[in-house]
């Protein structure tokens, strides 16, 4: 049996659906899944292993006999620890197959098979009973259903339903309790990220629509390591409030609920952001706390655990409001089953009595539904548009005619203030088509771009006038873009485009180059490590399963991180490894690169990062990757806008640094394809 996935096609600027192996699927499920993550977070295992002990004891100090419900049991670890802490017996609940497979092999070679029954089902079609999956119900309920935005995953309705059919009414529940908490604050990195911010262009203010500035915006959380976001990028408007807890010992609702918290404002401010986070009580004292928070909230901030599988949650707010110092404040949050929304009004106009709550935000005004919150962030980066502001007007003239090629790009609204004759843009969609109108409209320059809706291989001389084209231009941007190489998209865009090019046309970017450099990552290598031994358990047959699933295809790929979150220190120098020469066509045959880049750092490289350069003209760059020299010591600062690209090695190799050892590279640009293979190696 075959499987369609769905794979970005530089080619095309589509995404294909592609016929793959039945195994296909499941193993990018597991070879990009966060297992490894977890079993690597001692943190969060200890404070599991600690709850477990304790729930186990008050149980048995009333005399019963153990029974414990774990539901989501991944490698079956916390069933593990239960039985070693005590307990009678476990049902361990694992919805995935492979990981319940995976689950029982690990149970089976850690002995555990007599004590603990893996459960290959969704918690909610488990049954109780003689002739049922659980012979009794359980009196201990252990769970791992979280995410960053804690309910995301549908812990309520499971929790729901388990306190409903599968546990006693004084069952003891590991976690005990959750905690969300949340923070007012102004901050011009993250609002940008939100709102779509006025820009200058040869004297004229470029502004967004008013539908823009009026949305709610995009309803879903923006999960982020909000460590990698330095405190002095925000300005505290409120105290770290409690926002509500949810005690899974008892009866819990996944209704629609609402709670709120009010605080004196601490300084005046325009009220944008909300920062959130979570934390779990393991037992019911409140003594064993796995926490959420931020590392900047630590008195030493690099004894804060690292983990990727929780991070923190930034909610922007549907409406900026100015607060003063000394003004009360209602913060209200809201959830259903599965995800939280806040607002945020003066105490003096709360009114609980009369008013139905807010409403859960969603867009109406389309443009954050074209552009993501890294997007929105790209375009209001003042330096990178002043880049090319800098590239259009040193290439515009009076009778220039120019053909914009970039989903949702400002580039035409630019180049039509520039003073270019004809300006006509490409749009993907008809809501990207629809969204630029709207700062056509907004800027009274409706009919300055023409905007269409039509393919680049279909677009013909009558669609522009009759008249060639001077300037051809791209950020580029594409949305269906998921590693760094997937913009030459504009490349074959070019291509298609050749007949309808004056001869002497500009291309701006004029090419492009693949960088590369060897990396320690500080974190992120956690994400790929094998784990052998948790806690004192064997998981080697979970470690066998992953790598596996990597050697199935993704060993020999790179997959996109935003680097700007994942800190980490460059063990060579960066290089450009491939140029891609978008003043000509693209070439019939492969472009192949090979070299080497010395080991010149003391760390243990962990894998390869990649990322793209845009040359807008002889002299004007824009990255989309390192956006500053590497310190002395390797520190790298990134773009946050755009992933790039990482190529984990199979093995970690330890640098000595003094050069002797070197990265071998081989690239391979396949043009039919559109792809780049890659292979690297240590040569010592």
């Amino acid at each position: 049996m075959k499987t369609f996935c769905g794979r970005a096609n530089p080619t095309s600027g589509a995404l294909d659906w592609v016929e793959e192996s039945e195994e296909y699927d499941y193993h990018q499920e597991i070879a990009r899944s966060c297992y490894a993550d977890m079993l690597h977070d001692h943190d969060r295992n200890e404070k599991y292993y600690q709850g477990i002990r304790a729930a186990v004891a008050r149980v048995k100090a009333r005399g019963e006999k153990v029974i414990v419900l774990d539901i989501g049991t991944g490698t079956g670890l916390l069933s593990m620890m239960a039985v070693t802490a005590g307990a009678d017996f476990c049902y361990a609940v694992e919805v995935f197959k492979p990981m319940a497979e995976a689950a029982q092999c690990i149970v089976k070679k850690n002995g555990f098979s007599d004590k603990i029954k893996i459960i290959n089902k969704h918690s909610t079609d488990v049954t109780v009973g003689p002739d049922g999956d659980m012979q009794t119900k359980a009196n201990v309920l252990i769970t791992e259903l979280f995410d960053t935005e804690l309910i995301g995953e549908g812990a309520l309705p499971s929790y729901e339903h388990a306190h409903q059919n599968l546990v006693l009414e004084s069952c003891e529940a590991v976690p005990h309790r959750a905690t969300v908490y949340a923070q007012l604050v102004e901050s011009e990195l993250l609002w940008s990220w939100a709102q779509l911010q006025p820009v200058e262009v040869e004297g004229a203010r470029v502004v967004p629509p008013v539908a823009v500035g009026h949305c709610a915006g995009a309803h879903s959380v923006c999960d982020i390591q909000l460590s990698q976001v330095s405190p002095n990028s925000f300005n505290p408007l409120g105290p770290l409030c409690t926002m509500f807890s949810v005690d899974f010992s008892k009866p819990v609702s996944s209704a629609f609920q609402t709670h709120s918290s009010q605080f004196v404002s601490q300084s005046d401010g325009r009220a944008q952001v909300v920062l959130s986070w979570w934390d779990l009580d393991m037992d019911p004292s409140g003594s064993i706390v796995c926490s959420m928070a931020p590392s900047w909230t630590y008195p030493q901030p690099k004894s804060a655990p690292w983990r990727d599988h929780w991070m923190q949650s930034v909610y922007f707010l549907p409406v900026e409001s100015t607060v003063t110092k000394g003004e009360e404040l209602s913060l209200t949050v809201c959830h259903d089953d599965y995800s939280l929304w806040y607002s945020l009004r003066p105490l003096s106009q709360q009114n609980s009595q009369t008013e139905a709550p807010p409403s859960r935000p969603c867009c109406t005004c389309q443009a954050h539904l074209v552009w993501t919150r890294p997007r929105f962030g790209e375009l209001n980066d003042r330096r990178r548009t002043e880049s090319y502001i800098s590239a259009l007007r040193s290439v515009l003239k009076e009778e220039s005619v120019c053909l914009s090629v970039s989903d949702g790009s400002l580039l035409p609204v630019f180049a039509h203030i520039l003073g270019a004759k004809k300006v006509y843009s490409l749009e993907n969609s008809r809501m990207s088509k629809q969204v630029i109108e709207q700062v056509l409209e907004a800027n009274l320059k409706k009919g300055g771009v023409e905007l269409l809706e039509i393919r680049p291989e279909q677009l013909t001389s009558s669609d522009v006038g009759g008249e060639q084209i001077s300037v051809l231009m791209g950020e580029p941007y594409f949305s269906t873009s998921l590693l760094p190489w997937h913009s030459l998209f504009f490349w074959y865009c070019r291509t298609a485009l050749a007949g309808l090019l004056q001869p002497n046309a500009t291309i701006l970017p004029r090419s492009a180059t693949l960088h590369m450099m060897a990396v320690e990552f500080q974190d992120l290598w956690r994400i790929r490590a094998p784990c052998g031994t948790c806690e004192g358990f064997d998981v080697t047959p979970m470690d066998e399963m992953v790598q596996r699933s990597l050697d199935f295809r993704e060993s020999r790929e790179a997959e996109p991180h935003p680097l700007w979150e994942y800190p980490c220190r460059a063990l060579t120098q960066s290089s450009a490894v491939m140029t891609f020469d978008f003043t000509q066509c693209v070439p019939k045959q492969p472009i192949n690169s090979q070299g080497s880049l010395p080991l010149i750092r003391i760390g243990r490289c962990h894998g390869i990062a990649l990322w793209m350069e845009y040359h807008l003209t002889d002299d004007i760059i824009v990255s989309a990757g390192l956006i500053g020299p590497i310190s002395e010591q390797g520190e790298c600062e990134w773009s946050r806008h755009r992933k790039q690209g990482v190529y984990f090695l199979s093995s970690p190799w330890d640098s000595s640094g003094d050069g002797r050892a070197a990265v071998s590279y081989n690239f391979t640009f396949e043009p039919s394809l559109g792809d780049i293979k890659m292979d690297f190696s240590i040569q010592s």
